[in-house]
């Protein structure tokens, strides 16, 4: 059976694998490394075998806690934008809050997948609960501490700029897996480490590192169950160490069909209900957005100036950088004498690291573990997830 027959059998939003097949030795280097020190004992298998045993892989049913940590290494600021550890703190019921949110910290979640059409994720961020269940074709959202509800009708094969909750969320360790495998290409050496205990089933780990010299990307892990084929968690680790960067995986699993009733939902008495759109992106974080579009090139990041920032993408694989060029009338040398810039501005214009200059010009870098972006004084925006070396030398050669 073909890798795009499969695929189209099961279409998994939150918590069932896909089919991955398309990352072959055609486009991917094969590096021929084989692993066994210090976890199970496993039968020894090569990068490709793995890949198709993730390929194989037709599990639709699963329950299960599950665990992220993010550590962007985000200055105090941008961290408050994305929610901070505050889990479910903010009581909003819209979905993309939640999910924004999952960019800094640690969370724990439920998960609980029966096919396609039956997914629900509850998150245990202290006391206060916020589940999102899709169930055919309801989608429901729902934070305890507000006594919110967020719903609307999944929209299956809609256009990808009109797809809804349902289909955007990508939360789970076999989601992120499957979205890792799809952007490998001849950049990226592919292999096998060493075998690992994952919620308490043995697992593979397909490694996958950079060709290319200047990514802040060491390498990403995916430990793959090594009975049924299911990725039970990825990895992305630095290129300059220290603990990952993410870590998305299974603390518990159980593979048995879910109980119907896991993904009933009816919203509780006196709840307020939104209704589509109408909920999406309505969280706390308004103000704060609005202060970073008063920055030369951010506001076409943030949706300010009409959005109409010109992208242009520079190198390829992990050396990618992308060039954003807004014709900003506006400099940050202006923006740092501008009495009347909005506080929360200038607070981050405070945490953005050291002035640079080189052929581009000067400017300042927005700097994390994983992306850096270089904020120059003409208003342009060069950002990728390369050091901080590797982006000033980019935007010094770009045209």
């Amino acid at each position: 059976m073909s890798a795009n027959t499969k695929t189209s059998r099961k279409v998994a939003r939150y918590a069932v694998p896909v089919a991955v097949a398309g990352v072959a030795a055609a486009t991917v280097a094969m590096v021929p490394a084989f692993a066994n020190a210090g976890g199970p004992d496993l039968p020894k298998v090569t990068a490709q075998q793995l890949i198709e045993k993730i390929a194989a892989s037709d599990v639709q049913e699963l329950s299960g806690t599950a665990k992220i940590s993010t550590d962007l290494g985000l200055p105090k600021i941008a961290g408050g934008l994305l929610g901070g550890g505050s889990g479910v703190a903010s009581g909003s019921a819209a979905p993309e809050d939640k999910v924004a949110q999952l960019a800094n910290g640690t969370h724990t979640f439920r998960v609980a997948a029966d096919g396609p059409d039956r997914q629900k994720l509850t998150f245990l961020d202290g006391k206060d609960e916020y589940s999102l269940i899709h169930n055919g074709a309801d989608v429901w959202g729902y934070a305890s501490k507000s006594n919110e509800v967020f719903h609307e009708k999944d929209a299956a094969g809609a256009p990808e700029h009109e797809k809804k909750t349902a289909d955007r969320l990508a939360a789970s360790p076999q989601q992120l897996a499957e979205e890792v495998l799809k952007a490998a290409g001849t950049t990226t050496d592919v292999g096998v480490g060493d075998t690992a205990q994952v919620a308490g089933r043995d697992a593979y780990q397909l490694v996958l590192k950079p060709k290319q010299a200047g990514s802040t990307v060491g390498s990403i892990q995916i430990a793959v169950d090594a009975k049924n084929g299911v990725p039970l968690r990825v990895q992305l680790l630095s290129s300059q160490g220290g603990k990952p960067i993410v870590d998305a995986g299974f603390t518990k699993v159980d593979f048995a069909k879910p109980s119907a009733d896991t993904f009933a939902f009816t919203p509780p008495k006196g709840a307020k209900v939104t209704e589509g759109a109408d909920g999406a992106g309505k969280g706390e974080h308004g103000k704060e957005f609005k202060a970073l579009e008063s920055f030369p090139g951010l506001d076409a990041l943030t949706g300010g100036a009409n959005g109409k920032g010109e992208v242009k993408v520079l190198g390829e694989g992990w050396a990618t950088v992308a060039q954003i060029s807004t014709g900003a009338g506006q400099n940050l040398k202006d923006l740092e004498n501008d009495k009347n810039a909005p506080k929360e501005a200038k607070q981050f214009l405070d945490s953005l690291g050291d002035k640079v200059s080189g052929k581009f010009g000067e400017g300042r870098i927005f700097s994390t573990r994983l992306v850096n972006a270089l904020i120059t004084d003409d208003g342009k925006v060069y950002v990728g997830a390369v050091t901080k070396d590797q982006l000033v030398k980019t935007a010094d050669s770009a045209k």
